[in-house]
């Protein structure tokens, strides 16, 4: 595990320094995931706010402005009311898998943040396969859905389960291809490694017109993959209720709630790290104040998840038929087409340097 010295040096050393190696290495990876999931539950926390924020503004109406300051602390109330509701569910459902799904869920979305690079020193692991391994929980993470809709023995959440796996499969493909497309420009799937070839330009200008194309592809088929407007036929209120988590309520429901978030979260996060060079300040000033990295990814990465948000609150909802024409009759074969042409532009090295 890559934890860095920026972050954890002095914890490293002082446990190291009064236990054993392993029980230092277990008492550090502890702490480190307690930093992950408090990181988890406050962006989760603020999302939502900043979402209803986003809503009111396009809609022309104030949104929270009671509890707290400007509505600060209205999620905070949310969360603390979902903690306190009783946990319910059907007499028929499957006890175990019904209690499992939503685990699947937040577990998947709290191990793909652990590989985002939010500066150069805050990254809990540093896998080589990074790209990769975001692409295979993303695909792990809707069984948690299936799971979800299958055990609750109820036909809406069924059907908004059944949903989401068609969705999925069908665009994750078109994720992976345009990621798969900028790491033929990069020639590394490493997140590091990626943001370190960023230091002469961010690649959506380095990788010319396949690289734009790559990021138009990938914002929508992220979009679609968080299950989010105009692609939320898995949820669909005004046909399924509530979809696949129709009879979950309390922490369980608020599991679901708080992934797809983070589920944006890191779609945008990967988005920043792959086309806009993540941390990089585009001033060139990063290197000489290390946090100034962290201001500088959130700043990017807030600014693709209120794209998404954009999204949401400008577009009405697909059918389920619009939905599979537009990833297998359009953005595949583009997405095919796109990749080729990058892979020419590299063979004949026409990529821009600064």
């Amino acid at each position: 595990m890559n934890i860095p010295l920026n972050i954890s040096g002095p914890l490293h050393n002082w446990l190291f320094a009064i236990l054993p190696p392993a029980a230092a290495g277990i008492f550090e990876m502890v702490i480190m995931a307690l930093v992950y999931l408090a990181i988890f539950a406050v962006a989760g926390l603020f999302l939502v706010l900043l979402e209803r924020k986003v809503a009111a503004w396009f809609q022309l109406r104030l949104g929270p402005n009671r509890v707290g300051y400007f509505g600060l602390m209205q999620t905070m109330a949310d969360a603390l009311k979902l903690v306190s509701k009783e946990l319910t569910g059907t007499e028929k459902a499957d006890k175990f898998l019904y209690n499992l799904a939503p685990y699947f869920v937040i577990i998947t979305a709290l191990m793909a943040l652990a590989v985002i690079p939010f500066s150069s020193g805050f990254q809990a692991f540093d896998i080589n396969i990074g790209v990769f391994f975001i692409i295979a929980l993303s695909s792990i993470g809707v069984i948690g859905i299936l799971l979800a809709g299958w055990s609750s023995n109820n036909k809406f959440a069924m059907i908004g389960a059944m949903r989401s796996g068609v969705q999925t499969i069908s665009y994750e493909l078109s994720v992976g291809l345009s990621l798969l497309t900028m790491i033929l420009l990069t020639g590394t799937p490493q997140l590091s490694g990626i943001v370190e070839v960023q230091k002469n330009g961010w690649l959506i200008v380095q990788g010319h017109i396949p690289a734009l194309i790559a990021f138009m592809i990938y914002m929508i088929a992220g979009t679609a993959e968080t299950n989010r407007a105009p692609f939320d036929l898995v949820e669909a209120e005004s046909e399924l209720g509530a979809g696949f988590h129709t009879e979950y309520s309390g922490m369980k429901f608020a599991y679901f709630f708080l992934a797809e978030f983070i589920n944006m979260f890191i779609i945008a996060a990967v988005a920043v790290t792959v086309f806009f060079g993540a941390w990089l300040s585009p001033f060139g000033i990063t290197e000489s104040i290390p946090w100034l990295g962290v201001f500088w990814f959130l700043a990017k990465t807030l600014a693709i998840v209120f794209l998404m948000m954009w999204f949401r609150w400008t577009f009405p909802r697909l059918r389920v038929d619009q939905l599979l024409k537009l990833e297998w009759k359009y953005l595949l074969p583009l997405n095919l087409m796109n990749i080729v042409l990058m892979a020419l532009i590299v063979w004949l090295n026409l990529t821009i340097q600064f």
